[in-house]
């Protein structure tokens, strides 16, 4: 994406200058990124509009959280990064919590407990594959690599860093005693810098001399950053393959209740914190509709739409869900097992999940408001989810509120609002989400009746119960 500011208007526009896709391969038993191809993409881009001439101000480069490339002592890659979704951290989580006490580790991470989370993976790394280990000088997180790739600098971000459970809550360094759990050593990293710094810089074939910033890396951290709250009892859905909801808060919410309700403290801007939940989002309907190689997903939500509303509900949660064999047939097995009919046609499978991702987006709306003290006044929904306006109307319904939805660039766009921020362009967050509002306007949803949504609530607490051992 290349953006555009005029300061004068505070004018601000977006031009999709490539897109490429970004899956998940297997390789040797592994489900890997191939990191490769996504830098070239990068690189393509880049190229694309040095060769028109433009002069670029600044880079910044956003992702996905918790995975990551190893360096050897040359600086050179070690194997593909590992997928979030390979199956090697399974039941690697649960022995954590069990050696160190879940207590233990939400007390010193305030981390969401999640079993694909970086501490997970490191642990199932020294297990699985310890000849790896003496070899790695330096582990780094996705943007952090690919920024390494055009900087030749190394750097790790905070926002990203916080969603590894591996950083320290209090000092917003590496945890020790985690990293050892781990087993890896502390000299693999150094010390997390808050968004907004300049790396290095990246010289192209034409000559330019870029500046390369270290946004808000992680994407949803960007997103929120350019989320319009001006409500300050507001919360956010970032919707997209996950689903992320919460509020801004300045200090992060460890206690036990927080704890219990397995909410996260992710890092943000300005040295805010995210407090939020994931929530398995968009990836099922993403998979499902992959299955049944369905490409007119206009047309599926309006199919879903005249299906009887809640007839088979599902916990979006459930680790079952992060990367099944067969969606369809895991979404089946698991209405099967709950004595649910069982949704056979496209249509009853695309009703099951956005009933049942709208139950637990207002359960997870219920226990924000209950940590925070006072009731959501509304809801901003941005991502590409705001497209999908059956969903988020559902989602009002369930929860009760009035939704506003955009932009949809969200993460873009808190990306560009680092980078300005960082050149000076723009005073700083609130500023900034100002400009995002006048120049992307937001479209509202009020809630309709939910009488559909309370006549089936118990039935679907009954699905989404954590377990015990979180509060120990």
């Amino acid at each position: 994406m290349l953006a555009s500011y005029y300061p004068g208007q505070q004018q601000l526009t977006l031009r999709e200058v490539c897109r490429f896709t970004n899956q998940i391969k297997s390789i040797d038993g592994s489900d890997v990124w191939d990191i490769d191809a996504i830098e070239q993409s990068i690189r393509e881009g880049l190229s694309q509009l040095d060769s028109e001439g433009i002069a670029l101000d600044s880079i910044g480069i956003d992702s996905w959280g918790v995975d990551f490339v190893l360096l050897d002592k040359q600086g050179k890659r070690i194997g593909q990064p590992v997928s979030y979704r390979d199956s090697r951290t399974q039941g690697v989580m649960a022995r954590a919590q069990q050696t160190l006490g879940s207590n233990a580790i939400y007390r010193r991470t305030g981390i969401q407990f999640l079993p694909f989370n970086t501490l997970y993976q490191l642990r199932a790394l020294s297990e699985q594959q310890p000849h790896l280990l003496a070899d790695v000088a330096h582990l780094l997180l996705i943007p952090d690599y690919l920024h390494y790739r055009l900087t030749g600098q190394l750097n790790w971000e905070y926002t990203n860093a916080s969603t590894t459970q591996l950083l320290n809550i209090e000092t917003g360094d590496w945890d020790s005693d985690l990293l050892a759990y781990a087993g890896v050593p502390a000299h693999w990293f150094a010390k997390p810098g808050k968004p907004g710094n300049t790396i290095g810089y990246w010289h192209s074939a034409n000559g330019q001399q870029v500046p390369v910033v270290a946004v808000a890396t992680h994407d949803t951290a960007s997103a929120v950053l350019a989320a319009p709250l001006i409500d300050a009892d507001a919360a956010y859905l970032s919707s997209g393959t996950w689903s992320l909801m919460g509020f801004e808060s300045g200090t992060p919410l460890t206690h036990q209740q927080a704890q219990c309700s397995n909410i996260t403290n992710e890092g943000g801007a300005e040295g805010r914190y995210r407090v939020l939940k994931n929530i398995m989002g968009l990836w099922l309907l993403q998979r499902a509709t992959d299955e049944l190689q369905i490409d007119d997903l206009p047309q599926l939500i309006e199919q879903a739409a005249r299906q009887p509303a809640c007839r088979s509900l599902i916990n979006p949660n459930d680790s079952r869900f992060i990367n099944p064999p067969n969606m369809c047939r895991e979404i089946q097995n698991a209405c099967r097992e709950h004595q649910f009919p069982v949704p056979n046609t496209a249509a009853q499978l695309a009703r099951c999940i956005f009933d049942s991702l709208a139950m637990l987006y207002r359960q997870v709306a219920q226990e924000l408001a209950t940590l925070r003290g006072r009731p959501i006044s509304h809801l901003h929904i941005v991502g590409g989810g705001c497209q999908n306006q059956f969903l988020n109307q559902l989602c009002a319904d369930a929860c009760g509120l009035n939704v506003s939805m955009g932009p949809v660039e969200a993460s873009t766009l808190g990306n560009i609002g680092s980078q300005l921020i960082s050149l000076g362009e723009v005073a700083d967050v609130t500023h900034y989400r100002r400009i995002v509002a006048n120049n992307f306007p937001l479209h509202h949803l009020s809630p309709h009746d939910n009488s559909d949504f309370a006549a089936h609530w118990l039935q679907f607490q009954s699905l989404s119960q954590l377990p015990k051992e979180l509060c120990i």
